[in-house]
């Protein structure tokens, strides 16, 4: 990628301070910037790289004022992280670019391939599958028979896709992700066996979605487990069968949500977050790491801590009880002594 520093400015909706016509190729952080890169200062306690940094191009909030004489040109925005976000995805997109179908791919007779569609060696591709303009499929990835997938996705590495599933517009899954592996559902018999319930259903996921590595998403055993618009799941995380997470919800690494359990819009869940299943969490909920959540939270905008989780105010004041739990331990022991030897006393008065 070689733009201008007017091209960006463009881009972002900026205003240049500076030559216009100067050009970048690559992107850096300010403390390491060179000739021929952009950066972006968002952090205050950054600001002294904004003088000694060597980028040719630093992108700063609009009301930035320089106290000394800056080499670089400025690109003056809004919001710097979130150009400067804009900015790397537009990178991302020219950097990856890729077309065409190897020969080292299967794809059945009966799939249906858009247009500028990449896919790489050892990809499968099932019966009555349809891939959409512009995805990208990379090596080793399985998308099985009767699956739908939309435009622009990107499918990374050995990424597997079940049968029957759908993928909206604009989705990324990133490396190891399993979408429609089986529910885990078993129903005790009184030989003590379990008999395997087949899970008949399907997963869906709506457009803008982002799946992190090694995530997996469970069928539902009848109708579909959803991912919805816009949300953002981390690495290693599992999602049960049934279940339903909202649009724009964004869920850390290593937290499980449980069979039929429904998770609202726009909430934020930390990492290592246990949710129970058959429960409903409300729009906006905040859910901090390491949280055990074993009942509905009803309440929208609540905060949650703690295993089990409460409410996050109540937990800090329990908290500053529960670090002290040794010293009352020890302050007990010492007034049950007290009370003995005066009950003692008392007795042989």
């Amino acid at each position: 990628m070689k733009l201008t520093a007017q091209e960006i400015s463009d881009l972002l909706n900026g205003q240049v301070e500076g030559d216009p016509g100067v050009e970048v190729s690559r992107v850096a952080k300010i403390e390491d910037g060179e000739p021929g890169a952009v950066s972006f200062l968002a952090n205050p306690q950054y600001t002294p790289f904004v003088y000694t940094s060597n980028a040719s191009v630093i992108i700063v909030e609009k009301g930035f004022v320089p106290e000394q004489q800056v080499k670089a040109t400025l690109i003056k925005v809004e919001s710097p992280y979130s150009a400067f976000a804009q900015l790397l995805e537009t990178y991302n997109k020219t950097k990856s670019k890729r077309k065409g179908v190897s020969s080292q791919a299967y794809v059945a007779s009966s799939a249906s391939i858009g247009e500028n569609v990449y896919m790489g060696p050892f990809v499968y591709i099932g019966e009555n599958v349809v891939v959409g303009d512009n995805t990208r499929i990379y090596p080793g990835s399985v998308v099985d028979d009767n699956c739908r997938i939309g435009n622009d996705c990107l499918i990374c590495s050995n990424v597997t896709i079940y049968t029957d599933c759908r993928i909206g517009n604009g989705v990324t899954l990133h490396a190891g992700v399993v979408v429609g592996s089986d529910g885990f559902g078993f129903a005790p018999q009184q030989d003590d066996n379990y008999l395997k319930v087949a899970q008949i259903g399907n997963v869906v996921i709506e457009d803008q979605v982002e799946i992190g590595a090694n995530t997996t998403i469970d069928r539902a055993t009848m109708g579909s487990t959803i991912i919805r618009k816009g949300v953002k799941l981390d690495n290693l995380i599992q999602i049960a069968h049934n279940a339903e997470i909202d649009e724009n919800t964004v869920i850390a690494a290593l937290t499980g949500v449980s069979g039929s359990t429904k998770v609202g819009k726009n909430c934020m869940i930390g990492g290592q977050v246990g949710l129970v299943g058959h429960i409903q969490i409300a729009d906006d909920v905040r859910i901090g790491a390491q949280a055990g959540v074993s009942s509905s939270i009803r309440k929208k905008g609540f905060t949650a801590l703690g295993s089990p989780a409460i409410e996050y105010n109540t937990y800090k004041k329990a908290y500053v009880h529960f670090k002290n739990l040794n010293q009352m331990a020890n302050r007990m022991k010492e007034l049950e002594k007290k009370l003995k030897n005066l009950e003692e006393l008392h007795g042989n008065q």
